[in-house]
């Protein structure tokens, strides 16, 4: 019985715990476990198979280690803060363009200049009063961040978005259906403009209309950040000094080299060693930063590592097939269509529960690759679908970065609910186009 297979109940399992909040790292061992066990595996061959499988995404975990590390000397530079008091001289009151603008700058976060969420607490807390002052819906604002945190990675094949397009070539290629990591664009350019339709409803309909905040003090422990002076930002001096050149010239190493070498490790050692040298960040720092870069990004490092020890325990029991056969016999001679909304469903199931969309390209790879094969899908609808159902649910998940992170900033003055401002909004306005235009992807490719 299909309900009753092991991966099955495995993901439901993993699903549930995230769901009550148990940490995805404790859902995933668990849910592994349970896998082995109803799987025929002793507790001792089910770890030593999740142990042995982790080393499958080693090089992602250590490029979001190396890319957290450098945000947070990208951050400590202040270069961020001067690019945005330019921009604002050239924005005042403009609503539509400052909001577009920021879903813009935010998608360059990603690739561009690889800080990841690092900048929004930074950043966006000082623009609060301008928000408030242009009566701003920061229901938008958080569309236009997760928009920016999303879209960067679905498409665009640099920082996060080459790492997240390994991750898909990579295990695609490892459960039997070759693909190259130049062909994934490709694969996900119908899902990303659905994105583009999400993020244009919720900016220019859904929360065009003017909303109320109060003005407040923005961060209790700068004790003189009043209303006047968090709504001058735009008016204070931007010098551009050595240091910002430097690293300026850190970043589009880490820019050149990823591309030279395809490996966002070697970019970001290359971006790291010239902020040390240039003594942007200076070597006596070097904990700090490093310390930094963990808290940032180790948590997710280590949610890659243990998805793919996950997947391979999955793979070892021999349940993925069996679940092959079984679904493959409902679509037989069906519907791709119907097929393909079902396998989405599922991803945003999953993404829903473990909150990260990289870590989930491992687990449903193992179920989706041999699945798709079965149901006549081809690569590329393939790489669609895997790569969809992995970024549904990061947009709505209470555990996403992808909305941690714009929370993060726009609460900084205790006006912005976490699930009913930036959860939900971002739920309705990008995953249900990505349903509909990763289902409409599955069939065309």
């Amino acid at each position: 019985m299909i309900l009753l297979n092991p991966v099955v109940v495995s993901v439901l399992v993993l699903a549930v715990l995230c769901l009550f909040r148990v940490h995805v790292i404790f859902a995933l061992i668990i849910s592994a476990i349970v896998a082995g066990l109803l799987g025929k595996l002793s507790i001792t061959e089910t770890v030593s198979t999740l142990i042995g499988g982790m080393g499958g995404q080693s090089e992602t975990a250590l490029s979001y280690i190396l890319l957290g590390v450098f945000a947070v000397m990208i951050a400590l530079s202040g270069i961020l803060e001067k690019l945005v008091k330019l921009i604002l001289t050239k924005i005042k009151g403009k609503t539509l363009l400052l909001l577009f603008l920021i879903a813009g700058l935010t998608n360059i976060s990603g690739n561009l200049i690889p800080v990841h969420i690092a900048f929004i607490p930074i950043l966006i807390p000082p623009l609060l009063i301008l928000f408030n002052r242009l009566k701003i819906d920061r229901r938008a604002v958080a569309s236009a961040l997760t928009f920016g945190l999303k879209f960067n990675y679905l498409i665009i094949p640099a920082g996060y978005g080459l790492i997240f397009h390994g991750i898909i070539a990579t295990e695609m290629t490892n459960n039997g259906m070759p693909i190259s990591v130049g062909q994934i664009p490709i694969a996900m350019l119908i899902p990303a403009l659905g994105m583009v339709v999400g993020v244009i409803i919720a900016i220019l309909f859904s929360y065009r209309k003017q909303r109320n905040y109060k003005d407040a003090v923005i961060v209790e422990k700068e004790e003189h950040k009043t209303e006047e002076s968090a709504a001058t930002i735009e008016q204070s001096e931007s010098k551009f000094e050595k240091k910002h050149i430097f690293t300026l010239l850190a970043i589009v190493a880490a820019f050149v080299c990823q591309l030279i070498f395809g490996s966002m490790v070697a970019g970001a050692i290359a971006g790291i060693a010239i902020m040390f040298i240039s003594r942007v960040v200076l070597l006596k720092d070097g904990e700090k930063v490093v310390q930094d870069g963990m808290h940032m990004m180790g948590a997710i490092a280590f949610v890659m590592l243990i998805a793919s020890g996950y997947a391979t325990v999955l793979k070892e029991t021999g349940s993925v097939e069996q679940l092959v056969n079984g679904v493959s016999s409902w679509f037989d001679g069906g519907s791709q269509m119907i097929a393909a909304f079902m396998l989405l469903l599922v991803g945003l199931f999953i993404t829903m529960g473990i909150g990260t969309s990289f870590g989930t390209v491992p687990i449903i790879a193992a179920v989706f690759v041999p699945l798709c094969a079965a149901l006549g899908f081809s690569p590329l609808a393939t790489a669609a679908l895997i790569g969809t159902a992995g970024a549904l649910g990061d947009a709505g998940s209470p555990a996403s970065d992808s909305t941690l992170g714009p929370t993060a900033g726009l609460n900084a003055d205790g006006q912005h609910d976490h699930i009913w401002d930036t959860c939900v909004p971002t739920f309705i306005h990008f995953n249900i186009p990505l349903l509909i235009f990763g289902t409409i992807a599955a069939v065309v490719l």
